[in-house]
């Protein structure tokens, strides 16, 4: 059982892009942080990367769309630690960019499962944990996604559930506020991952045109997040967003 002085934190989708780069980013900060993912693998590759973080960095395997897994994923997590002081909701898939009528409903319910299902699975087990911890409380970070705002051409899936996201951390904000579990948003617009840079010549654009779109380093979405996880949790920051300047956002369509 870890020190109840530990700060510690729960990392979905960390194998790769903004959640390796944020579980790095928790851990030189002085969490202790619990990488969750589909592929082992990948998540130990992360740990290996930094051997200087020896101890503060854990990885465990979890599928967030099936209830099962999460609940194995706490399980092993009560194992370790005494608390969680936080958890980032990161984990996230798309579908493929065809007009919805030619989308399958199994490419729908993929989306779904993962981006709502796997928030909701997680958040579920986390409330739980943090309403019976001593103190209790804690916070909550959803990965939301400017398509939490508008969409691209083609991502209906991926548009809804960001959507149905904010309803979800809203509700938590509000569910959560007599037992001192606070929620945030982070919507991410660009920030350079293998996600992004695979864009190659551009992202389609409202009037059809295929657009080069300015990127942002992650570290600034890592920075966003270190700011909300550092505030006493008597103040929030329900939403914010962090994108690059240049991107065809404000004023997209």
């Amino acid at each position: 059982m870890g020190d109840g002085n530990q700060r510690v934190a729960i990392v979905t989708g960390a194998s790769a892009g903004i959640g390796r780069a944020t579980a790095l980013g928790l851990a030189d900060d002085g969490f202790h942080v619990v990488l969750a993912g589909r592929r082992k693998e990948r998540l130990d590759s992360v740990v290996a990367e930094r051997p200087d973080l020896e101890g503060r960095l854990v990885a465990i395997q979890c599928d967030v769309t099936q209830p099962e897994s999460v609940s194995d994923l706490f399980a092993g997590f009560k194992q370790r630690f005494s608390r969680l002081d936080l958890l980032f909701n990161n984990a996230g898939v798309g579908a493929r960019a065809v007009p919805l009528e030619e989308l399958e409903v199994d490419e729908w319910q993929a989306v779904v499962d993962t981006n709502l299902t796997g928030s909701f699975l997680m958040a579920r087990q986390a409330m739980r944990l943090m309403k019976a911890q001593a103190p209790k409380g804690g916070r909550i970070i959803n990965n939301g996604s400017v398509s939490a705002h508008v969409p691209r051409p083609f991502s209906a899936p991926y548009t809804a559930t960001k959507h149905a996201v904010t309803g979800l951390t809203r509700s938590i904000c509000l569910d959560g506020r007599s037992h001192d579990i606070c929620c945030s948003q982070i919507d991410i617009g660009n920030a350079l991952t293998d996600m992004t840079a695979g864009a190659g010549d551009g992202l389609e654009q409202s009037d059809g045109r295929i657009v080069p779109e300015p990127v942002m380093d992650v570290a600034n979405v890592v920075n966003t997040i270190l700011v909300i996880a550092n505030m006493p949790l008597n103040a929030n920051v329900p939403f914010v967003t962090v994108m690059a300047n240049a991107m065809p956002y404000i004023g997209r369509g």
